[in-house]
């Protein structure tokens, strides 16, 4: 059964009179984590989309590269992402419900959040309302103001995001420690890590800019020292 297939029986209990709690309770053993990690982007990421006003065809195309869908599995992704587009349910409560089930894996949290970062991007555009979405969603996820200022330096393109800040170091460390920060983090940015966190193989993409972004400040720390 495909990933799709599997997210539309979950989101059918919902529709049967299921609360969203009971759904993610049946899916926190593996394998069906990759099935709450899904669900959770679709279902943010699809309120997220209204949070500027209008949900555009860059957005809808953001979330189908976020996830590669077969052509096979394209109707049941639709209908997927238009059933949470149209649920009345508001997203602090998903948001506070994925936290529960993600509870001390802040990892998982945040490749969700990039998830939805890469979405918000999609019409080139950083609307002020998708800025407070996703900085609500991060509180809900208790990931520090820090933390969150690096990533959307990351996906925001006001300026150029500061290398040290995307690797977690400080500036005044030698060039070795920076170099063990830089190897640990691709050692857990590797597609079979973030599989292990929950992430589901159609996800991965979401690991590639963070792989780039990684490695670029590597190089760019690396230039400014040599």
């Amino acid at each position: 059964m495909s990933l799709w297939a599997r997210i539309s029986d979950a989101l059918a209990a919902l529709n049967a009179g299921e609360s969203l709690s009971q759904v993610f309770d049946k899916l926190r053993a593996p394998p069906e984590r990759s099935v709450a990690f899904a669900i959770a982007v679709i279902a943010l990421g699809a309120k997220m989309a209204k949070a500027d006003g209008q949900v555009t065809r860059d957005e809808v195309t953001a979330f189908r590269e976020v996830f590669h869908i077969s052509d096979k599995d394209e109707a049941g992704a639709a209908r997927v992402f238009n059933l949470a587009r149209q649920d009345v349910a508001g997203f602090e409560d998903y948001a506070t419900r994925i936290h529960a089930m993600f509870a001390g894996e802040p990892d998982t949290l945040t490749d969700l959040i990039e998830g939805l970062f890469h979405i918000a991007m999609a019409d080139g555009f950083y609307h002020p309302n998708e800025d407070a979405f996703l900085e609500e969603v991060a509180h809900i996820f208790a990931i520090s103001d820090a933390d969150f200022r690096a990533l959307r330096a990351r996906f925001v393109p006001d300026a150029a995001p500061d290398p040290y800040s995307v690797l977690g170091v400080d500036a005044a460390m030698e060039l070795d420690q920076i170099r063990t920060a830089w190897r640990k983090l691709v050692r857990e940015n590797h597609p079979d890590a973030m599989m292990a966190r929950g992430v589901p193989e159609e996800a991965l993409r979401l690991a590639e800019k963070r792989m780039i972004d990684i490695n670029r400040a590597w190089e760019d720390i690396q230039g400014s020292r040599s």
